[in-house]
């Protein structure tokens, strides 16, 4: 792996020098965009819209539009904004994990201190695993602040990206009823159907099938063959009745 920020940090008094390595990486397939025509590779192009000319990536900056013109914003004004989050990931709080809802989550990132056998990046790490709690901090990468949750993951400090409040979109205009009606009998065979289904997380247990199948069919075109599809089996309801189908489902899982 290759570090893509290296600082400190930061809780109290107490300086972790550390530097980041991404901990996801995507298992998507790469497919490249080709003319349909004769399968040539499509490229995009950085061009001046006056010259219509490409332009080098060393030629390229960035500006903000105001009044009609453009200031140029080098790296050093993206520094000069919060020289302290382009250095340091304070630590500001501690709080709940679990109150921290999932739709805040980002990204995240490994942290690996720059000593090997650091006592302060080892006391954090045990202090955050005994308490249970997160550390909620701010820093600025790629020119960009991030709201993070520092958590243990193991033996390793982990840096979770997480959205600002205002990046949640209001749910107003969603056209959801608030009166709808539940009868306590469908209720408690709903609970008995969740607690059903209920088990362990294990992230293991899942893979990413979709994408194995895709690479089986891709090997089969190449071979001038067409991969065996699976076919859809459609569920049979015997019933509208939303509580005879809660019922079905528990005799289904049961193996009935």
């Amino acid at each position: 792996m290759r570090s893509i920020w290296k600082g400190s940090l930061g809780f109290g008094l107490v300086s972790i020098p550390v530097k980041l390595y991404s901990a996801v990486q995507k298992s998507t397939l790469d497919l490249d965009m080709l003319d349909g025509r004769d399968h040539s590779r499509i490229r995009f192009q950085r061009v001046n819209e006056n010259t219509h000319k490409e332009v080098p990536y060393d030629k390229i900056v960035k500006g903000y539009k105001l009044n009609d013109d453009y200031v140029i914003v080098d790296a050093k004004d993206f520094e000069d904004a919060a020289p302290e989050k382009s250095k340091v990931i304070e630590i500001e709080s501690f709080v709940e994990l679990a109150d921290v809802n999932p739709m805040f989550y980002e990204t995240s990132y490994y942290t690996e201190p720059d000593t090997k056998n650091n006592k302060a990046y080892a006391l954090l790490l045990k202090a955050l695993q005994q308490s249970k709690k997160a550390g909620l901090a701010r820093f600025v990468l790629r020119s960009t602040e991030s709201l993070c949750i520092v958590h243990p993951q193991k033996n390793v400090l982990v840096v979770t990206r997480i959205r600002f409040g205002q990046e949640i979109r209001d749910t107003d205009d969603l056209s959801i009823a608030d009166d709808v009606t539940v009868s306590k009998k469908e209720l408690d065979v709903g609970l008995a159907l969740v607690n059903q289904y209920a088990e362990d997380f294990d992230v293991s247990k899942y893979k990413d099938e979709y994408n194995d199948e895709l690479l089986k069919i891709i090997h089969a075109k190449a071979k001038g063959k067409r991969a065996t599809v699976k076919k859809l089996k459609p569920h049979k309801t015997s019933s509208d009745d939303l509580y005879d189908q809660l019922m079905s489902s528990l005799k289904v899982k049961k193996g009935a």
